[in-house]
């Protein structure tokens, strides 16, 4: 009877779809490999907007772990195309020698009502979801990426006009010095001018805090929590580009946001397919021989096994399916809407700050630079008090100031929309 037991053996393990899996040393030296890879730190050097989305694209930690489960949903569909393992059973009736009874069979399920098709269905689609996620990701990415960069870069600016600003002070303070030792103002004046100096050293102080801050809001984007790059180097004046409506709603369509809930919809219904195809139960197969030792031959053996559905219907988990379409369906809906409001809230932001920062750099800038250098000379020649100075200073501060924020409002919103529609703009190329 054993002398079966080798050739059945045999031939239960070499059916198809046994496991062709990668040995699992090598599936794990190949994780720790990926989990072990050093991240990327940038130069000591003045860093540019295209090396800080490379250096976010190669070591961003959240871009990262999407990665992985795009990895993971892969191993799923490889998973889905294996077929079930066939059984071998051995059993011994009777302890004694003359009247015991051997057999040996080999048992394998088949799948029935499309079982293998619905669920590798299911794998792909949720491979294409995860596709969705990572494309998704990435573009967020980016979007952070351009928006702590210019961030940045209006950090330095501002760090650069209250140095401007102390200079300006201390100019007038010096001024103020000599009017008053010739006797042709108040030692007021004087006093004066010392407070505002004073005040912009702290002005100064914040800037260089706040610079510090969207340094390390950068570096964090790529893993580095101790940024060492000198600068960030970009030319912020540049306004975005405001791109036409009708090219965004035709790109809209295929933003990585709305793709990933048309794919959540198809994951969702190739689920439930699944839990459809769960409701016809899978038959096994049975081979195998039986060995008598009183009579002393072999007998084949033969058997077919169908579950029978009287109680389980898997009733429960298609209605549970089936509702999750629907609301994977309500979702994308939603999404759109949602998605689109973002879309021209962005726009409407972008152009605002585009016609603000235009008027700024035009009229106003020069005009309160201007006035401040009228008023400053003015005062040196006894023209004007020191209060009128102060007030000048004031307003070419604040125009300066407002121009810098329109120009970080205007980045900032077409990063937005570089993030909604997943492409770069033109307004975001440097």
């Amino acid at each position: 009877m054993y002398r079966y037991l080798l050739p059945l053996s045999l031939a239960a393990f070499s059916l198809p779809g046994s496991a062709q899996i990668p040995p699992v040393g090598v599936s794990h030296t190949y994780i720790a490999t990926q989990a072990n890879a050093a991240r990327v730190a940038e130069p000591a050097a003045p860093l540019t907007l295209q090396a800080a989305i490379t250096l976010a694209m190669q070591s961003n930690p959240d871009l990262s772990a999407v990665q992985y489960e795009l990895q993971a949903v892969e191993a799923t569909l490889l998973q889905a195309n294996v077929l079930p393992n066939p059984s071998l059973e051995i059993g011994i009736e009777d302890r004694r020698r003359e009247t015991r009874e051997s057999t040996l069979q080999v048992s394998q399920s088949i799948e029935l009502g499309g079982k293998r098709f619905a669920r590798v269905r299911a794998a792909e689609s949720s491979l294409s979801a995860a596709v969705a996620d990572l494309n998704a990701k990435k573009a967020e990415v980016r979007a952070t990426v351009i928006t702590a960069f210019f961030d940045a870069l209006a950090a330095q600016e501002r760090v650069r006009l209250a140095e401007e600003a102390g200079e300006l002070a201390q100019r007038a303070t010096n001024v103020a010095n000599k009017r008053v030792a010739a006797g042709k103002v108040s030692p007021v004046e004087e006093t004066k001018a010392r407070v505002a100096e004073s005040s912009v050293r702290l002005e100064l102080a914040q800037a260089r805090s706040e610079l510090n801050s969207a340094r390390k809001r950068l570096s964090a984007t790529w893993g580095n929590l101790l940024p060492r790059f000198e600068k960030a180097e970009g030319q912020l004046n540049v306004l975005p580009e405001l791109p036409g409506m009708d090219g965004i709603s035709q790109r809209l369509t295929t933003s990585p946001t709305l793709t990933r809930a048309r794919h959540e919809v198809d994951r969702r219904q190739a689920l439930a397919q699944v839990e459809r195809s769960r409701r016809i139960p899978d038959m096994a197969v049975t081979l195998g021989v039986k060995r008598s030792e009183e009579p002393g031959r072999n007998q084949a053996v033969v058997g077919l096994s169908i579950p029978l559905p009287l109680f389980d219907s898997n009733r429960g988990n298609v209605l549970e399916s089936l509702r999750r379409v629907d609301k994977a369906r309500d979702e994308l809906s939603a999404t759109e809407i949602r998605v689109d409001g973002e879309l021209a809230q962005a726009y409407e932001k972008l152009s605002v700050s585009r016609q603000e920062a235009e008027s700024l750099q035009k009229e106003i800038v020069p005009g309160a630079q201007s006035a401040y250098d009228a008023a400053s000379k003015g005062f040196e020649f006894g023209k004007f008090g020191f209060l009128d100075v102060l007030d000048a200073q004031r307003t070419l501060l604040q125009a300066k100031s407002q121009y810098l924020r329109a120009l970080s409002e205007a980045h900032r919103a077409a990063a937005d929309i570089d993030r909604i529609l997943g492409e770069a703009t033109p307004a975001t190329k440097q």
